[in-house]
């Protein structure tokens, strides 16, 4: 089920960057994303709050970019993705104890996508 929902979400990500190009900020990115998988029948939830537990109680609170169904994407829109951004999904990932994490990067000139699954970096 996730990887056919990743690969949708990546259809999505690719029609947003093909249509907007690298430039503008990740706020325009995240509606326009959201707006792409909305039109296409995909639960999405922008800036989706979710509980960061630790040792069985709430510790904080984590907002997702978007939650797409049971996927986190985590939108950037910097010169390149760092090791800080994939160790950053990575804690999301462990923190919500979800499973897949797609981190997407508009601000290069060409699209940059990760797919990040909790438990392997």
């Amino acid at each position: 089920m996730n990887e056919h929902l990743t690969e949708k979400i990546i259809g999505c990500a690719y029609s947003v960057a093909n249509t907007l190009g690298s430039g503008f900020l990740e706020k325009v990115y995240e509606n326009a994303l959201a707006h792409e998988l909305r039109k296409r029948g995909i639960n999405t939830k922008q800036q989706a709050g979710m509980n960061v537990y630790y040792d069985g109680i709430i510790v904080g609170e984590y907002v997702a970019d978007l939650l797409v169904e049971n996927v986190l994407v985590e939108l950037k829109a910097v010169k390149s993705l760092d090791n800080i951004h994939m160790a950053q999904c990575m804690n999301y990932l462990k923190a919500t104890g979800l499973q897949v994490c797609l981190l997407i990067n508009f601000g290069s000139p060409r699209i940059e996508i990760k797919r990040v699954i909790n438990g392997f970096l």
